[in-house]
């Protein structure tokens, strides 16, 4: 995992770059790229443990653990996608926003998280917004943090970090 972390940073730093040109920078770990229309970047890295994938943007697809979902309704604003075959994992950050409230969001992923066989560790409420995590027998985990915002809420549901199946 170490071994993907320089490569992951150079694909973040040219996210950050805001170019408005597509690029492309071939190295002889992988291959990052930036889309100009899209905004979306993505890493490629090879490693002993096979390949490593990054995606980012808000256009990628939503592809949720079993048991997860994009809230209904909802926008994504931002989409973020690791993985390593080979068993190596995936782990997903997804930004998005509803006009719905913060609990509403929060019981939605509550009922999600424990069906799909999640404990939850921490429930919180704080300044109008929810911060709830969760970990599976598997050592997967989960967590959604909501705030409010002039009149919607924002909200970040972050999976992965081990098998995510219950």
């Amino acid at each position: 995992m170490r071994k993907m972390i320089a490569p992951l940073a150079a694909a973040a730093m040219l996210t950050a770059c805001g170019s408005d040109n597509s690029e492309t920078v071939s190295a002889d770990e992988g291959e990052y790229s930036i889309d100009a229309e899209s905004g979306e970047t993505t890493a490629t890295v090879q490693t002993e443990d096979g390949t490593a994938t990054f995606r980012s943007g808000a256009d990628v697809p939503v592809d949720l653990p079993p048991g997860f979902s994009l809230y209904p309704g909802a926008t994504v604003t931002s989409n973020s996608r690791f993985e390593q075959e080979g068993g190596g994992g995936q782990v997903v950050l997804l930004s998005f926003e509803s006009e719905d409230s913060s609990e509403q969001i929060a019981q939605f992923y509550r009922d999600a998280a424990s069906e799909a066989g999640f404990k939850i560790a921490v429930d919180a409420s704080m300044n109008g917004g929810q911060l709830i995590t969760g970990e599976s027998k598997n050592g997967g985990v989960f967590t959604l943090s909501t705030s409010a915002e002039e009149g919607k809420t924002l909200a970040q549901l972050t999976t992965g970090l081990g098998e995510i199946t219950p």
